[in-house]
């Protein structure tokens, strides 16, 4: 899922400071998303109002107390709408194509699927009264202004020059230079466009260094200083105004973003603020069955809201309780985690974070694996199948091998490349939410979510280099397609992952190879200085001839008596390296030939 579009919120409306009250929840009957409520819609003859809604959400517990409360508001609803509610994070296929109207959503459709009207936030009784009425007299799509966007993909792979230029002074125009950060309205981490200051930095860019630097050091702020772990984002732009859901996506980028952070300029409060991150999912979010659950709510319950609460020490927060917790246990954001966990490994050699993620990773094989393919459901109802677990698992396990140089889950990776190669890839040009027919038949049109196709080109092409295998590099070039196309590259939104995306299928990778045997301690010690190394877009790699070759000998290394580390970038190789602290000496010296 894109994550930064969590916060498409437009909370311009009083606070009533009123939280669902679980005993009038279901008044309305809510029903559960399928493709039989449209058959029941069309049986009579009735419209389908879908409230998409988060677990964690203050303005979603403010809607259910008020609008959907609301005696007339429900007379609306009861006689001519089928009302469906859904966790946006039980269905990424929805959440993926309705992210940007925030949570809540609130879309109302026909039934053979048509999408009727679109409206983000919270919406008062007497406006959603309103809407209904409209909308049961003329269920016209054009007459609610309901645009409904198209992507046509391109035949290219890789930004023009215009549109690289176009995309770069956006990128630089939305930087807040006063107070660090992307945006005019809300403040959170926003994982592409930090990751591209960083990678951009790490190429010499000093504005991307300061982009990055200053944006990591104001973040810190959503920080909680008693639980660790981030609040989701401030709606202010000095970072001080928050908002104190803590969703796995904003914990996992964290976690990773100050840890490449901390391996690039060696600043000890990035590694804290990943350490603390990492606290908060260990103490507070981690499951008796070995894996992580999903979220944590903003507010305690409807008379302490998190504003009061979180302004509480650990003692005071105690005595009142926790939050709820979303308990479910998602393939996806359990990836997340392994990704996040082994990028701080990577920055510290500390042996139990590595131990964690090879253990979860075991955990979703065991939990979530589908039987005879390379797929991941997304829960426990194995029929759940969407792009984004057995994305976020393929990429985990190609860290994974990365990290560990074990080829099982190199060959695991190869199984969930494989497996969204067959299932999800779209003619002409990227990557469906869902392979679901019946529900893209239902919705009219598939999802193609802009976030994953970044994240399939990232992971395609370093996987084509890894692999040796070219059917990943196409892959990656699918989903560029619909990233190239001028319908995405002129919106107007942050579109720091499609530079980044397009910067790392512009060039290969830094390729650092151990050669020696994987028993030497002096092997191990230059494979763990490589791990450490600061370029973000790098293939680290150990051959152990004894094992025989690598899955892609692309370099012919020469037979030494003692363990040594090679280096190749920008079209030349290092002599044997045989120290591991000289490893980033020499690779400094290469790039800058």
């Amino acid at each position: 899922m894109n994550k930064a579009l969590y916060l498409a919120f437009i909370f311009i409306l009083p606070f009533f400071g009123l939280f669902a009250n679980t005993e009038n929840k279901e008044a309305l009957h809510w029903q559960q998303w399928s493709p039989e409520i449209f058959e029941l819609a069309q049986k009579e003859d009735k419209l389908i109002l879908l409230n998409l809604e988060a677990v964690w959400c203050h303005w979603c517990h403010v809607m259910d107390e008020t609008t959907y409360r609301d005696p007339e508001v429900l007379k609306e609803i009861n006689q001519n709408f089928i009302p469906v509610r859904v966790d946006h994070a039980a269905h990424p296929e929805l959440s993926d194509r309705y992210e940007d109207y925030g949570w809540p959503a609130t879309i109302i459709f026909a039934s053979d699927g048509t999408e009727v009207i679109k409206r983000r936030g919270y919406i008062q009784p007497d406006w959603m009264k309103w809407m209904l009425q409209a909308v049961a007299e003329n269920p016209d799509p054009s007459a609610h202004d309901n645009k409904v966007s198209t992507v046509n993909a391109s035949d290219k792979a890789r930004l023009t020059k215009k549109q690289k230029e176009l995309l770069e002074t956006r990128y630089q125009f939305v930087y807040d230079a006063e107070h660090g950060g992307w945006g005019r309205v809300h403040k959170f981490i926003h994982n592409d466009s930090i990751e591209y200051a960083l990678t951009r930095a790490s190429e010499g860019s000093k504005l991307h260094e300061i982009m990055a630097r200053q944006t990591l050091w104001a973040a810190q702020q959503l920080i909680d200083p008693e639980w660790g772990g981030v609040y989701q984002y401030s709606d202010s732009m000095d970072w001080k105004s928050l908002h104190f859901e803590k969703i796995m996506a904003a914990q996992t980028d964290a976690i990773r973003l100050y840890s490449m952070a901390y391996v690039q300029w060696k600043n000890k409060d990035y590694l804290s603020a990943a350490q603390e991150t990492l606290r908060f999912l260990d103490e507070k979010l981690f499951s008796p069955e070995g894996a992580y659950y999903t979220s944590q709510d903003a507010d305690l319950n409807k008379d302490i809201y998190g504003k009061q609460y979180f302004a509480l020490n650990n003692e005071e927060r105690l005595k009142l309780g926790i939050p709820a917790v979303d308990k479910n246990l998602y393939a996806r954001e359990n990836a997340w985690v392994v990704s996040a966990l082994l990028t701080l490994y990577n920055t510290t050699s500390e042996q139990t974070l590595l131990d964690k993620a090879i253990k979860l990773s075991n955990w979703i094989l065991e939990n979530r694996k589908l039987q005879k393919s390379g797929g991941y459901a997304h829960g426990e109802d194995r029929k759940q199948i969407f792009l984004s677990d057995t994305l976020a698992t393929g990429r985990a396990f190609l860290d994974l091998y990365t990290s560990t140089a074990d080829l099982q889950w190199l060959e695991l990776s190869k199984e969930a490349a494989n497996f969204i190669l067959e299932n999800f890839q779209l003619e002409g040009g990227g990557y469906i939410s869902t392979p679901d027919t019946e529900n893209k038949s239902i919705l009219q049109s598939p999802t193609l979510h802009l976030d994953s196709q970044i994240k399939i080109a990232r992971y395609g092409n370093l996987l084509a280099f890894i692999s040796g295998d070219k059917k990943y590099l196409t892959m990656a070039d699918h989903a560029m397609n619909h990233l190239m196309s001028t319908d995405i590259t002129n919106q107007r939104r942050l579109l720091g992952g499609v530079l980044l995306a397009n910067l790392e299928m512009s060039k290969d990778p830094v390729h650092i190879t151990i050669v020696g045997k994987k028993k030497s301690q002096h092997a191990s010690k230059l494979f763990t200085a490589a791990l450490k190394s600061p370029s973000h877009f790098k293939r680290i790699e150990w051959w152990d001839k004894t094992e025989g070759d690598l899955p892609n000998m692309d370099v012919t290394y020469p037979q030494l008596d003692k363990p040594a580390a090679f280096i190749c970038t920008n079209g030349a190789c290092s002599s044997p390296i045989f120290e591991p602290e000289k490893i980033d000496s020499t690779l400094k010296r290469i790039q800058n030939l």
